[in-house]
């Protein structure tokens, strides 16, 4: 294997596993609780319906967050695995030729985002909840010539992290309402 070889190996950026945990972390304390509920209250909506709902969600946030950035030498590429099918999470490819320029957007809440516009005039966001978002905008300087250093992700780990330990505290109080509905069904 020659150093060229070892060099054009595709660099593979996958979602932030703090993200990861956070997010599905935070849809199961908010609706696992559910089902056991609508039991005690004897809601028009069967638990069994619920559970299927729940399970169904968890699956398609699943698949939303195994999102994956793939840089080579040809370009940059959002793919997701096979088992997700194409009209939920299509995924783009651009070549490095067809980047024009880094545009930066400013969110609905304040924040920036980054969108790679290309030569067509199509843009395409620049995935930020990566592990390793660094060394990815250095990839996408060192392989378009466009200027990188003022370009942050959209969210700080500490701000996940705080969304995390505010979830742990949400399953505690999930734990105490699902044991209290189960003794009041039984």
């Amino acid at each position: 294997m020659t150093a060229n070889s070892v060099n054009s190996s595709p660099a593979i950026f996958r979602l932030s596993p703090l993200i990861r945990i956070t997010l599905l972390s935070l849809y199961v304390a908010l609706t696992v609780p559910l089902p056991f509920l609508a039991q005690v209250t004897n809601a028009p909506v069967p638990p069994i319906l619920l559970w299927l709902g729940i399970s169904i969600g968890l699956v398609v946030l699943y698949a939303a967050l195994t999102e994956r950035v793939i840089v080579d030498d040809q370009g940059i590429q959002v793919a997701y695995p096979n088992w997700v099918p194409r009209f939920f999470r299509k995924g783009w490819l651009l070549t490095w030729a067809e980047v024009k320029q880094l545009k930066p957007r400013t969110t609905g809440q304040g924040g920036l985002v980054y969108y790679f516009l290309a030569q067509d005039g199509k843009a395409y966001l620049l995935p930020m909840r990566v592990a390793g978002f660094s060394r990815l905008v250095k990839l996408v300087q060192e392989k378009t010539g466009i200027d990188t250093t003022d370009v942050y992700p959209l969210a700080q780990p500490w701000m996940y992290l705080i969304l995390l330990i505010f979830t742990l505290f949400l399953l505690l109080v999930d734990g105490w309402t699902i044991s209290t509905a189960l003794t009041q069904i039984h």
